[in-house]
């Protein structure tokens, strides 16, 4: 089924998402985290390209590194670092 939106101004729009239950705090809070999880694993990964030494201890202990960076080292952290690194 597809809704044509383009009947809708802004202020109707802003309505129809006022009435939307507030958002879950977790979901909040993992948004909010997401910006510091994405600069962590990106930092990771730089070091990993560079020196072949911290690629192999990331490998091998993907938590500790994540924890090292201060990045939550939850199993989605874990598995986005890992499919990063096997590119």
């Amino acid at each position: 089924m597809v809704t044509d939106v383009t009947g809708y101004d802004e202020e109707r729009l802003g309505e129809i998402l006022s009435a939307l239950p507030p958002a879950p705090e977790a979901w909040v809070k993992a948004a909010q985290e997401l910006p510091l999880l994405e600069q962590g694993l990106a930092e990771i990964v730089e070091r990993a390209e560079a020196d072949d030494d911290y690629r192999r201890r990331v490998v091998t202990d993907p938590r500790a590194a994540l924890e090292e960076a201060d990045v939550v080292a939850h199993a989605d952290a874990v598995e986005i670092l890992r499919r990063r690194l096997e590119k």
